[in-house]
């Protein structure tokens, strides 16, 4: 397998010209760059509007860039060559109504240049792969949204693609269902595979990406892993037992005011402290145990991925 990244941008703009009369300027991508590695589960975040549709467009040769350097799988964004080794589940993608599951898997392994016998000996376990095994002879007229969405992910997967790109591919799907797409996207990785993904369900995203690049306003905020972005922060959360009063005092002696003490129907009392380091919260260990107060469990709270996410595009998080 190669070294080199599955896709790299460099500097990549993409500026639309609106308007009949008054040629309005617009700029989508304002100087783009990252790279996602081979082998990678890859999240692409940011807000409507950030530009995250026209730089997939521009990757796979739908739009084509202003200025800038775009590579997928080795040649130029676009290229035939680095299509046909390709997967592509678009957002609202349509399949034709009058297929079912098995003619459509046909239809589309055709437009990837495979054989139908080829096509017929993958689609069972394909469709198994994704939970649809019982609906390979139903109409897709039938399907609920989430089906259509387990559809289009085993069309995209159906010529064994080096990459796979998709957009919004839990839209409309159950959390079992997530669930189950989660296991999918791990297992291609598993063999080889790279998984490109645009989503705004940030929760699935620090699921199952290892790294994301978060666009906002048509400029890259930043590229990191996702442990990067949700490293533990300086607040501890304690589960204690014993009365209030002497969790009060080993706080105070800690050098903490105790926040509202209200053990719950067990007689655990859950805490949430801001610690200035390490010493501070052995301190309070230690003035806690002094005091016969059972600490049941101590953990460092992390970041969230959307935490994260919204400091770093700059909007404010709900309280």
């Amino acid at each position: 397998m190669s070294t080199s990244p599955a896709i790299a941008i460099d500097s990549l703009q993409k500026t639309f010209r609106e308007g009949l009369i008054r040629r309005r300027q617009v700029e989508a991508l304002k100087g783009v760059s990252f790279a996602v590695p081979r082998g990678s589960i890859f999240g692409l975040l940011g807000p409507n509007g950030a530009g995250k549709t026209t730089l997939i467009k521009v990757l796979l040769g739908i739009v084509h860039k202003t200025r800038g350097d775009a590579t997928i799988l080795g040649h130029p964004a676009g290229h035939r060559r680095a299509r046909r080794r390709i997967g592509y589940l678009p957002e609202n993608h349509r399949i034709p109504r009058h297929l079912t599951g098995n003619t459509a898997l046909e239809y589309y392994g055709c437009l990837s240049g495979m054989r139908v016998a080829e096509v017929k000996r993958q689609r069972p376990a394909l469709l198994k792969t994704v939970g649809l095994e019982e609906w390979g002879t139903t109409s897709v007229s039938k399907y609920s949204k989430g089906m259509l969405q387990r559809l289009g992910l085993a069309q995209s997967m159906l010529h064994e693609p080096e990459l796979i790109i998709l957009d919004e591919p839990t839209d409309g799907v159950d959390p079992v269902g997530r669930s189950e797409i989660r296991a999918v996207l791990k297992g291609l990785q598993q063999n080889g595979t790279t998984v490109f993904l645009n989503s705004h369900l940030l929760q699935e995203v620090e699921l199952v990406c290892d790294r994301v690049a978060i666009l906002a306003k048509g400029r890259m905020r930043t590229v990191a892993d996702i442990s990067e972005l949700t490293k533990a922060g300086s607040d501890v959360r304690l589960t204690l037992r014993g009365t209030p009063e002497d969790i009060a005092e080993a706080l105070a002696a800690g050098g903490l005011d105790a926040p509202q003490l209200q053990p719950d129907a067990g007689g655990d009392v859950a805490v949430r402290i801001t610690a200035g380091g390490q010493s501070q919260v052995d301190r309070i260990v230690d003035a806690l145990r002094s005091r016969n107060v059972s600490i049941r469990s101590l953990e460092p709270t992390r970041n969230s991925l959307e935490q994260a996410f919204l400091s770093l595009i700059g909007e404010p998080s709900d309280p």
